[in-house]
């Protein structure tokens, strides 16, 4: 019987619960509480950021990475995507920022964050969203809570576009919700779901996280509601070793040419058939600064979402990919042949 993507995914388990103790004991903080900057000594991150027009909410984003309470070494990279608005000038004028990749032409989230991978330098790569910003312990956390084995998932709390006097949007004050984050509260007006298939009665509200087990029951190929173990991999904030993704190839590019969303999902997939657990951080919460049109983006993205779940489940009838590195980097030396690459 041929190994596809879908039967690899069903042998695989999610139980973490031992990698979680392990990491209790050693360092002394409870898995989901905030990390004492110490801890991640001698323990670097490289923060990949894809940007497309987010002139809007980088520099909110940057100014919240400057302050990151952390010991360990944090390198900066800002991947623009042929931005037309003044996100490339946003990033190269923050100090916060290492280095700066401008692509000539629109290649997608996914080409955007294998570039940024590719000149990456940790083990450990933090894959953030261009509006996302970060309470100042976040990198700590996963920093001191890497493993080479697991795939660490933060979550967002999407705050509608407040303007400061630059137009710009300010991040609301206090802390981040948990429970605002789709796979924590998530709510269905009932019918056939879009991603499994299944259909519900009438409207249901669940929580994917709580009620899985902080994802360990989504083991074995499982699913629960409309979701499953790779659909809770999200790139607004999640964390994976630099050496798994360059092994199953890193993001599929052609989910750019498709439409919108799905590669962080298919990712996810190629890492935890290739022996990654999913992890979540419930303390790793950030701010998700919506752009002024937020309802028009949405309703863009969303119109082309089936095209990319179609690709999606193409790719899960397919091999798992492993031993890919040598054509990531020959794929990622093209793309970074025709950017500009400016470093500090």
């Amino acid at each position: 019987m041929t190994t596809t993507l879908a039967t690899a995914l069903a042998t695989q388990p999610n139980d973490h619960s031992a990698l979680r103790a392990q990491f209790e004991a050693q360092a002394g903080v409870a898995w989901h509480a905030p990390t004492p900057a110490a801890l991640a000594a001698g323990r670097a991150v490289s923060v990949v950021i894809p940007a497309r027009n987010t002139a809007h909410a980088l520099g909110a984003v940057l100014d919240a990475l400057a302050l990151q309470d952390t010991a360990g070494a944090v390198e900066i990279i800002v991947v623009d995507d042929a931005s037309t608005d003044a996100t490339a000038e946003i990033a190269t004028g923050h100090p916060a920022v290492d280095t700066l990749v401008r692509l000539p032409e629109q290649s997608g989230a996914a080409a955007a964050r294998n570039a940024g991978t590719s000149l990456a330098d940790a083990d450990t790569i933090v894959y953030l969203d261009a509006d996302m910003v970060l309470a100042p312990h976040v990198l700590a956390d996963i920093a001191a809570r890497a493993h080479p084995d697991a795939v660490l998932v933060g979550f967002r709390h999407n705050a509608p576009y407040q303007p400061g006097p630059d137009g710009r949007a300010l991040a609301p004050e206090g802390l981040a919700e948990l429970s605002a984050d789709h796979r924590v509260t998530w709510r269905s007006q009932g019918g056939e779901q879009l991603y499994t298939g299944i259909v519900l009665d009438g409207p249901t509200t669940g929580s994917p996280l709580n009620d899985t087990d902080d994802f360990q029951k989504l083991g074995h190929g499982a699913t629960h509601l409309d979701w499953d173990l790779p659909r809770v991999v999200v790139t607004a904030l999640m964390a994976a070793p630099r050496a798994k993704v360059l092994d199953v190839g890193g993001f599929d590019e052609v989910f750019g040419h498709v439409g919108w969303g799905m590669e962080d999902t298919h990712l996810g997939a190629a890492l935890i058939a290739a022996g990654c657990l999913v992890v979540p951080l419930r303390q790793c919460v950030g701010f998700h600064l919506d752009p002024p049109d937020a309802d028009a983006q949405w309703q863009t993205k969303l119109a082309s979402w089936p095209s990319t779940l179609s690709y999606y489940r193409r790719l899960l009838d397919a091999a798992p990919p492993r031993g890919r590195s040598a054509a990531f980097h020959e794929s990622a030396s093209r793309l970074l042949a025709a950017a500009e690459v400016s470093s500090r």
